[in-house]
Parts: C-alpha cells; sequence; structure tokens
C-alpha cells in the first residue's frame, strides 16, 4: 500500500469516528437545543444517613417518669412495668428502686419491698428514703433488728424526720428496749406535739418503764388527738391499775366494752373489780370474757383465783367451789405452759 493511500484510510477512520461520536454522544444536547429546553441534570447517586440510636439514660429517664405519673394516678400494674423497664434500661436508676419498694410494700409483699430498698441503699447509702424504706419494710416483715439499723442510718441523714424517729422508738419498744426507744419517742413528740400516734408511742414506752403516771399523762392526750381505739383504752387502764385507781380503771374499761366487747377488755373489767373486793362482780366479768373466748387463759386463771377467794371465804367448807377453781387453773396451764403462779396454786390447792 502506497504512502498517500494509507494517510486517506486515516483520515478516513478519523472522520467516521468523530460522525459516531457525534451522533451519539452529542445527539440529546443538539435535540435539546433545537427544542429551546435544557439538558436534563445529571444523575447523583444518594447516600443513606444512619439512624440515631437513643441515648439510654434519657430512655430510662422517660420510663421513670412514666412510671412516678402513672403511681400518682394509682396505675401501680402498669407503674411497675415502667420501673422495671427503667431497671432493665439502667440498672443503677435508684429512684426506680425506691419505686418499686414503696408498690410492693403497699401490696403486702414485703420480701420483694425489702429487696428493692436494699439495692437503692447500695447504690446510694446516704438516701434517706432508701434507708428508711428499707426500715419501715423490715419492720413490717419482723425482722426488728435490721429495722433499728436502718432506721438510725437514716436519722444519720435527716434526724428531725418525725416518721423516722417515731418508727424507731417502736422497734425498739417491740425488741424489748423501752430505755432505747424513750428519747426517739421524746423527739416525736417534740417534732409533732400534736400527734396522738406518737403520743400514745409515748405513754407505752413510760408504761414499760413503770412510769405511769406520765404514761397516763400521754394517753390522755393521745385520746383527745386521734380517734380512739380498743388498745388505747387497754393501756390506760392498764396503767390507771398499777396506780390502784381501780375506779377510774373500771369507768375506762366499761367505755372500751360498750363499742367494743372483747375477751380481754371483759378480763380487764373483772380485775378492776376484784381490786376493788367486789368479788361476785368480777367473777361475772371473767365467765363473761370466757363466753367470747373459751381460751382466753387470762380468764381461766381469773375465774379459779375468784372460786379460791370464795372458797376461803366460806372456811373452806364447799370442796366442790375448790375443785371447780382448780380445774380451771388446769385449763389455763393446758393453754399456756409457762406460768409459774399458776402451777403454785394448783400444786398448793390441787391436792387438798
Amino acid at each position: 500500500m502506497t504512502p498517500n493511500r494509507t494517510k486517506l484510510l486515516v483520515a478516513a477512520c478519523c472522520c467516521a469516528s468523530l460522525a459516531l461520536t457525534d451522533s451519539g454522544c452529542n445527539r440529546a444536547a443538539r435535540r435539546a437545543r433545537r427544542e429551546n429546553r435544557p439538558a436534563p441534570p445529571p444523575v447523583q447517586r444518594v447516600t443513606s444517613v444512619p439512624e440515631k440510636k437513643p441515648d439510654p439514660i434519657e430512655e430510662s429517664q422517660r420510663a421513670l417518669q412514666n412510671a412516678n405519673t402513672l403511681l400518682n394516678q394509682g396505675v401501680t400494674d402498669i407503674a411497675l412495668q415502667e420501673f422495671e423497664r427503667a431497671i432493665a434500661i439502667n440498672p443503677k436508676i435508684t429512684p426506680a428502686y425506691l419505686g418499686i419498694g414503696q408498690i410492693q410494700r403497699q401490696r403486702g409483699n414485703l420480701a420483694e419491698a425489702v429487696a428493692a430498698y436494699a439495692r437503692a441503699v447500695e447504690l446510694e447509702p446516704t438516701n434517706f428514703d432508701a434507708q428508711y424504706g428499707h426500715g419501715l419494710s423490715l419492720q413490717l416483715l419482723g425482722k426488728i433488728t435490721d429495722a433499728i439499723r436502718a432506721y438510725i442510718n437514716a436519722l444519720y441523714i435527716r434526724p428531725n424526720d418525725f416518721d423516722a424517729n417515731l418508727n424507731l422508738a417502736t422497734a425498739y419498744l417491740q425488741y424489748g428496749e423501752s430505755s432505747a426507744a424513750l428519747p426517739y419517742a421524746k423527739t416525736a413528740v417534740k417534732i409533732k406535739g400534736d400527734s396522738g400516734p406518737a403520743r400514745f408511742n409515748l405513754g407505752a414506752i413510760y408504761a414499760a418503764l413503770n412510769d405511769h403516771d406520765n404514761a397516763i399523762v400521754e394517753y390522755q392526750q393521745a385520746a383527745e388527738l386521734m380517734e380512739i381505739s380498743p388498745q388505747l383504752l387497754l393501756n390506760l387502764a392498764e396503767s390507771l391499775s398499777y396506780l390502784s385507781r381501780y375506779a377510774e380503771a373500771q369507768n375506762t374499761i366499761e367505755q372500751l366494752i360498750r363499742s367494743t366487747p372483747t375477751a380481754a377488755a371483759h378480763e380487764r373489767l373483772a380485775t378492776a373489780l376484784f381490786r376493788q373486793k367486789k368479788y361476785d362482780e368480777s367473777l361475772a366479768a371473767f365467765r363473761k370474757s370466757l363466753e367470747l373466748d373459751a381460751a382466753y387463759y387470762p380468764s381461766l386463771n381469773g375465774v379459779g383465783v375468784c372460786l379460791l377467794n370464795r372458797w376461803l371465804l366460806t372456811d373452806k367448807q364447799d370442796m366442790e367451789i375448790k375443785e371447780e377453781a382448780v380445774r380451771s387453773l388446769r385449763r389455763s396451764l393446758q393453754i399456756e405452759q409457762k406460768q409459774p403462779m399458776v402451777m403454785d396454786l394448783i400444786t398448793r390447792y390441787g391436792s387438798q
């Protein structure tokens, strides 16, 4: 092939290439110019943006807020679920444990309440509500020693809290430590002098310390500040009896019997009558007590003592009276064996 022919072929190929390029790539642009409209924009690739994950702290706080709102509305089932959800998100959220403890205590699930408050105490030892709630739940569960310890911890945080002082005094009284209970009971009355329960509690502690003069004062003030309960009247009558104020004790118990005729009330009335040497009335009151509760052993003792007294006053002539007295005492001893004085009476008169 001659050089001139080669050049002609190369030129032809270039023209062909330009023709192909022009016919493919620029065709749309030429058409757009002819139709007097812009060319379509180039296609852009869209990149996806990852969704933002919820913040665990914010999520747990929302669950806690929902739970507290529901709790205040009395919707405790769902509130409990929300407290548990808050803990599942954030196991160190103390207020959620307090909420669970409150709900479980109110439901009577004391073991669960103790567990919830104990976890709150573990997380925040200086949280008063955690320590106090722990103590209250333990006291209701009957774990008095542990309750005392928790109440003391609560009072380290808030020394002048009325409920903590009152409940600690009550716990010490339950534990048999009346001397330890006294200062906390006095503090509770000092904080809230118009509280009937605080006055009642202080009176019971004075009575346990054999200070019946002060006990009567507190019981009487409690009666003016709160609804009079059977236990308040019984306690008042007992302190009056300890001070040999038997007529006042009788009047107090008769007031109680008019509203709440229990075996214990009739037994206390019988005792007050016996101390006033009203023996027949006393025996009738003891028998009335046993009509209400045949197994109330203090009244069985009372019947036995009244009958022995009658037997002695008749110069030991009526042996049937003595035998009935001994039977009543023996029946009492079958119900409650730890009665050394009753055993002594049976020993002394049972063989005669």
